[in-house]
């Protein structure tokens, strides 16, 4: 069975699973980036992806459709293949000896998983059973810059709004995005096939499935993930998720009520050191963060940090984040970092 951390040895044997999608194309490239130490990669996908063939530092590996063999002998398994996947190779995974590190929301609620971000509960991989839950995109930009919050004063509302890119419905939503603005430019009549309704100059609300609540699921993700990650069951918080013509990054209108005031000043000092966070803030020219600005970088940029003329106790800002890098892949590199640091 699993170890709690990894085999006292590296490098690791790893497998990337939906190594063809946005997430899992950008999990390689930061394997190879941040130096993880790797014996072994295998690149897993689906019948339509195997085959494809993908050079990672120098060596031509192929995507090998996955199969129950796919994880013998691996020590981690990286997966952004859809919650189906991987609840379907779930017991196979573990059975097999590997940590699996999941991006899908299939085990993000399970009281025995933990739901980790690494700058805001390292301490929750303690008690992982060899699966380990990456948050939603949106969900790790905003506690990210939430939780630092929360260590000094008691948060009573949050009331967040998404303005979420192309890139959160995968790479083939990007394409459409694309294509269909070229459609629009050229005068032609944009015809999606991808998302529910054409992004070519148009948003439109969050199009994942409509709950009972009349919020859709995205939106309950924000609320149910981030009090779990940030271990306030009962905090009162309000979710307004919509699909915006940006091809990568997302941002979020974020409103926090305190317990009683907190300064601009402090909180700017606050976020301002806290890690994995940037601040971009320049209100005599009107600049604060925009998803150019953090596209294909690690850091959120928080900004427009001002007080709520409606409310003494409430804080506003705003906050940019790459979804398919700090919000998908990066973290979940960074989880597996933090696992590898426990043998130091």
């Amino acid at each position: 069975m699993f170890s709690q951390t990894f085999p006292k040895k590296t490098p690791l044997k790893i497998a990337v699973l939906g190594a063809s999608g946005a997430v899992g194309q950008e999990i390689l490239t930061l394997l190879a980036e941040r130096s993880f130490p790797v014996e072994e990669l295998r690149l897993l996908g689906s019948s339509r992806s195997a085959g494809i063939k993908h050079i990672w530092k120098g060596s031509e590996l192929e995507i090998q459709e996955v199969s129950a063999e796919s994880f013998e002998n691996v020590d981690l398994v990286l997966a952004s293949a859809g919650g189906a996947v991987s609840r379907r190779w779930r017991r196979i995974i573990n059975a097999a000896g590997a940590v699996m590190i999941d991006n899908s929301s299939a085990f993000r609620m399970e009281g025995d998983v933990p739901l980790v971000i690494p700058e805001v509960n390292p301490q929750a991989l303690s008690d992982h059973q060899g699966i380990i839950a990456n948050p939603n995109c949106t969900t790790i930009l905003l506690a990210l810059a939430l939780a630092p919050l929360a260590k000094i004063a008691p948060i009573r509302r949050v009331v967040v709004s998404t303005y979420q890119s192309a890139s959160g419905a995968g790479a083939k939503a990007m394409e459409e995005l694309k294509e269909l603005t070229k459609d629009v430019l050229e005068g032609a009549t944009p015809v999606n096939t991808v998302l529910p309704y054409s992004l070519a100059f148009n948003l439109f609300l969050h199009n994942s499935p409509m709950q009972s609540n009349g919020y859709c699921e995205e939106e309950m993700k924000m609320v149910n993930e981030t009090r779990k990650i940030m271990q306030m069951p009962d905090l009162p918080f309000t979710a307004n998720c919509v699909r915006v013509p940006v091809l990568r990054a997302h941002s979020e209108a974020v409103n926090v009520e305190f317990v009683e005031p907190f300064s601009t000043q402090e909180a700017k000092k606050i976020l301002s050191r806290s890690p994995g966070l940037a601040i971009i803030e320049d209100f005599e020219n009107n600049r604060f963060p925009m998803p150019n600005d953090v596209a294909g970088k690690d850091l959120v940029a928080v900004g427009r940090i001002r007080q709520d003329i409606s409310n003494p106790n409430c804080l506003e800002f705003w906050l940019c984040g790459d979804q398919i890098r700090k919000g998908a892949a990066l973290n979940a590199i960074q989880i597996a970092e933090l696992l590898l640091k426990a043998h130091e």
